[in-house]
């Protein structure tokens, strides 16, 4: 590897591969070069402080805001790909698996008043209670696996709030990645070239000055946290940990 790539990949995530990588500086330089944008940022977080992150946000002539969102694999473009319709039929299965836990519960609860009434001294080791316990334990498992999914379950390619911060959304993937016929309405698709392969649609965004001065703020802040991720930067939740080990919050 040239210096040159060194130097090239000093914004790598830790947990970014190199093409994951390498098709975020395909997208900048079609923004740059293309779409005319000068200024660009990095995993951009959008939609106030605990909203959802755009992996390249541009803003071009004329203030026309572009999105676009990186997709190194098929299992990675899915995982965004859910529509809201998707998330209503995962969240039905909600209250038969409460059901399941409540009844669980109330065994388990049961169970162990009748083991502690035949067996006082050793409760724990009656069968009734053990299969109670067991039945108890897996379905909690299972509510918790439940909602990690639920909480995980993104719909970010269908969602109208996503789709209403910019003028024009793009996927940015290998070509023959994504299947023309399963990209989802209203984005457009780049190749690693980086060239169109399918023209996004303009938005009719209701657009103000408080919303570009809103995303040029986000471009900002990630442009910062950039470079000091760049710079050996360690954030935690108390703050920004410097290289020197100084912490200004602290």
């Amino acid at each position: 590897m040239s210096a040159g790539d060194v130097d090239r990949q000093i914004f790598k995530r830790g947990n970014e591969s190199k093409l994951t990588y390498s098709l975020k500086w395909a997208a900048w330089e079609w923004l740059y070069s293309v779409a005319r944008c000068r200024c660009i940022g990095l995993e951009v977080r959008l939609e106030g402080p605990g909203g959802r992150v755009a992996d390249l946000v541009g803003v071009g002539p004329g203030n026309v805001i572009y999105l676009v969102e990186v997709k190194a694999s098929r299992a990675d473009f899915a995982q965004d790909n859910h529509t809201p319709a998707d998330l209503d039929a995962l969240k039905e299965r909600s209250e038969p698996l409460l059901r399941r836990g409540r009844l669980a519960r109330r065994t388990l609860t049961q169970a162990t008043k009748y083991a502690q009434q035949v067996s006082p001294e050793g409760w724990e080791q009656e069968l009734s209670y053990q299969l109670a316990l067991a039945d108890y334990e897996r379905l909690r498992r299972e509510e918790s696996a439940y909602r990690k999914r639920v909480a995980a379950f993104s719909i970010k390619f269908h969602d109208p709030r996503f789709l209403n911060i910019a003028d024009y959304h793009y996927i940015m993937a290998p070509r023959g990645l994504v299947a023309h016929r399963k990209m989802p309405p209203q984005w457009g698709l780049l190749d690693e070239t980086p060239e169109v392969v399918i023209p996004a649609p303009h938005k009719e965004v209701r657009k103000n000055a408080g919303l570009v001065a809103n995303v040029l703020r986000a471009i900002a802040r990630s442009g910062a946290t950039s470079m000091m991720r760049a710079q050996g930067v360690q954030f935690t939740e108390e703050g920004a940990v410097f290289p020197n080990g100084r912490n200004p919050a602290t």
